[in-house]
C-alpha cells in the first residue's frame, strides 16, 4: 500500500474548540485548552503516524483583528500561513457564531483548491432544525467543503473527521521521522503548561499581559528541574501574580508541577519568578526571542 502523509491544518476564530479537537485528533494532550478565548498563540504542529500514513496536524491562534498589537498581527500571521501549506484544511467554527463571523478571512479559505472541512462544533448545545440551518448556511458559504457535525467535548463524529482526513491525504513520504509526535522542543510545552494555569487561576487582563520563558531545564534519568520566568507588564500585575505572601505564585507553581509531571512522567523540581518587561507585546526583540515572529 501507497504511503500517504500531508498537512492538516485547522484554522478557526478564537474559542471555538480547535485546540480541544487537535488534541482528541492527537489522542495527546498538545494544545492548551482552557475555557478563556485566545488561548493559542503559537503554531503547534502534531504528528500522528501509523505504518500506512503520517498526518502533520496544526493548531493555530483564533484569527482576529489585530487591533495595532504586534503580538496579535503575529497571531493572525500564524493563522494566515497555515493557508499557504495545507494539503487538508479543518475549519472549525461552532454552534454559537455566525458564518459570516470573520469574512475577510473567509475569503481566503474560500479560493484554496485543497480540500476544506468544516467541523461545526458543540453540537451538543443546539437542536437539530437550528444545526440544520447552519449547515445549510455554511454549504452555502463555502460551496465545495465538507460539512461535519460535531461535539470535542463529548467526542460525537470526530473519529469520522480523522477517517476522512484520512482518505484525503495524498501519496507521500514521511515529512517527519515516525517515533516524532511534534515540531516543539520539550522547553515550550513546559511555557504551554505554566501559562495555561495562568489562564485558569486570575482574571481580567493579567492572562493576555504574560508570557512565560524557560531559563534553565536540567534533565535527568529520573527528574527534570526547571528554573522559568513569568513576564509582564506592568508592577501592579507582578504584584497580583505573586499574590500576598506568595499565595497566588506558589498555587500556579504546585499546578503547573503536577501536570508537567504527567506530560513528562518524571519529578519535576520548578521554580517560578515574575519579571516586570514593559509593553512586551509591542517589542519586537522580545516578540522575536518569545518565538512569535516568522521568518
Amino acid at each position: 500500500m501507497e504511503h500517504k502523509a500531508g498537512f492538516v491544518n485547522i484554522v478557526g476564530n478564537p474559542n471555538v474548540g480547535k485546540s480541544t479537537l487537535m488534541n482528541l485528533l492527537m489522542g495527546e494532550r498538545i494544545s492548551i485548552a482552557t475555557f478563556k478565548a485566545q488561548t493559542t498563540r503559537h503554531r503547534i504542529m502534531g504528528i500522528v503516524n501509523t505504518d500506512e500514513a503520517q498526518v502533520v496536524f496544526s493548531d493555530t491562534p483564533g484569527v482576529l483583528n489585530p487591533e495595532g498589537c504586534k503580538l496579535q498581527e503575529s497571531m493572525l500571521a500564524f493563522s494566515e500561513s497555515a493557508l499557504q501549506d495545507a494539503d487538508v484544511l479543518l475549519y472549525v467554527t461552532d454552534v454559537i457564531e455566525k458564518p459570516e463571523k470573520n469574512s475577510a478571512f473567509l475569503e481566503k479559505v474560500q479560493k484554496m483548491d485543497v480540500p476544506i472541512l468544516v467541523l461545526i462544533n458543540k453540537i451538543d448545545l443546539s437542536n437539530q432544525k437550528d444545526l440544520e440551518q447552519l449547515v445549510a448556511e455554511w454549504h452555502e458559504r463555502i460551496p465545495r467543503a465538507e460539512i461535519f457535525p460535531i461535539s470535542a467535548k463529548v467526542k460525537f463524529n470526530v473519529q469520522n473527521v480523522m477517517q476522512r482526513i484520512m482518505q484525503l491525504l495524498p501519496p507521500s513520504p514521511p515529512y517527519f521521522g515516525k517515533d516524532q509526535w511534534t515540531d516543539k522542543p520539550a522547553r515550550f510545552f513546559v511555557n504551554e503548561i505554566i501559562r495555561e494555569k495562568i489562564l485558569l487561576y486570575y482574571d481580567k487582563e493579567i492572562p493576555y499581559s504574560v508570557e512565560v520563558a524557560v531559563e534553565q531545564f536540567k534533565e535527568k534519568e529520573h527528574s527534570i528541574h526547571i528554573h522559568a520566568v513569568i513576564f509582564c507588564e506592568r508592577e501592579s500585575q507582578k504584584g497580583i501574580l505573586i499574590g500576598h505572601q506568595g499565595v497566588a505564585l506558589k498555587k500556579v507553581a504546585t499546578e503547573a508541577r503536577r501536570t508537567l509531571e504527567k506530560f513528562f512522567g518524571k519529578s519535576i523540581y520548578l521554580e517560578l519568578f515574575v519579571k516586570v518587561e514593559k509593553d512586551w507585546r509591542n517589542s519586537v526583540k522580545r516578540l522575536e526571542q518569545f518565538g512569535y515572529m516568522q521568518d
